[in-house]
């Protein structure tokens, strides 16, 4: 019975991110989300927004998402939602081609998860299995990821910006402190048979988020208190369409909480290889850390654009990797999605009084491609 919801879940995830897709709903890859107005006000035909979404998705899906996955027998969400964003441009955007998408979504998202278990178990036909130690291939994005909040830091207040990278250089230091700190005394025994222990990556990247929202909260520069109801003005109709789709959205997000609850999936390397060893606290909160600095990037998008994510802010990770029930997780991932949505206005008041934040938000994929390119 759980295979069967296994392979169901994943299949309505595909299923349902392609048709997002196909609709200029929601996309998965920050990079598309921009271009899609482009093709909705007819300044971009269907041809070049699906050249632009294969262009900008397929090398991450290859060289990315599939060797993190086989590693750790748990499909990085890269995986889906940047195929399905090319499966849904690709298919037209017609009545039909929403049911093609559909289809295709739904037979990618099966033949991936049995593909995954296909490869698992011709590994274990091997004299020696080897699969454990191919898992080393992301080690080091595990360990390196924890350092992408303090190149964020030095991308916007540092030298790039034209500012001394002081900044960068202690977000660097005390992410590598508390790496240190945790590796140390990370280990934390209630009695004698209980103990807690966290993951010092996780709490490295933990550390490193709260430094950079904290340089980014002090920093005031460029900011205009008169701006605030204009922002929200200007792109209120962006907004409206995001909220218009609110129960489609909520559905996907509950989807994959509920997809992330059953270890078929998750969010990011650090939680997902945790998530393999089921160390579901610590995943958590490296989810979690992820999450709080992802807000400025996917909702700045979705405000200018009117396009959501299908994953929305990534809290739904954090959902499924804390509730163990799909069930559950699938009813409080949608109302999550709903949450997000509704906070859009205040998130935009938020984001205007707050340059800072934004800044990072628009430096946070450039220093995660920069470390993963590393």
């Amino acid at each position: 019975m759980e295979t069967i919801l296994r392979y169901v879940i994943i299949a309505a995830v595909g299923a349902l991110a392609s048709i997002l897709a196909n609709q200029s709903i929601a996309v998965f890859n920050d990079g598309l989300r921009p271009v899609l107005p482009e093709y909705l006000e007819k300044r971009m035909d269907r041809k070049a927004l699906a050249a632009t979404s294969f262009a900008i998705g397929f090398g991450l899906v290859i060289g990315y998402g599939l060797p993190t996955s086989i590693a750790a027998s748990i499909i990085l969400i890269h995986c889906i939602l940047l195929t399905t964003d090319i499966i849904g441009t690709w298919c037209p955007d017609t009545k039909k081609g929403m049911i093609v998408s559909g289809v295709i979504g739904a037979v990618y998202g099966v033949a991936l998860l049995f593909g995954l278990q296909v490869i698992i178990d011709l590994f274990n036909l091997l004299p020696v299995n080897f699969l454990g130690s191919l898992g080393q291939v992301s080690a080091g994005i595990t360990l390196a990821f924890a350092i992408f909040p303090a190149v964020t830091v030095a991308l916007a207040f540092g030298i790039a910006s034209g500012v001394s990278p002081e900044k960068g250089i202690i977000t660097a230091v005390v992410t590598l402190l508390v790496r240190q700190i945790v590796e140390t005394y990370g280990k934390i025994a209630l009695d004698a048979e209980h103990t807690i222990s966290l993951n010092k990556d996780g709490m490295a990247l933990l550390a490193g988020m709260i430094i950079m929202l904290v340089f980014a909260a002090m920093d005031k520069e460029g900011n205009d208190q008169n701006s605030n109801e204009m922002l929200t003005q200007i792109f209120a109709d962006k907004v409206a369409r995001i909220r218009k789709y609110m129960p489609v959205l909520a559905l996907m997000g509950g989807l994959i909480a509920a997809g992330t609850s059953m270890s078929i999936m998750a969010g990011d390397p650090i939680s997902l290889g945790l998530l393999a060893e089921g160390d579901r606290v610590n995943a958590g909160l490296t989810a979690l850390a992820r999450a709080i600095g992802f807000i400025p990037l996917v909702a700045t998008t979705a405000i200018t654009t009117g396009v959501y994510a299908p994953a929305g802010m990534t809290f739904v990770f954090v959902i499924g990797l804390l509730i163990p029930n799909p069930f559950i997780a699938l009813i409080a991932g949608a109302a999550c999605i709903c949450v997000e949505i509704l906070l859009l206005n205040v998130i935009a008041k938020g984001l205007d009084k707050f340059p800072g934040i934004k800044r990072c938000g628009d430096n946070i994929r450039t220093a995660m491609s920069y470390v993963i390119d590393i």
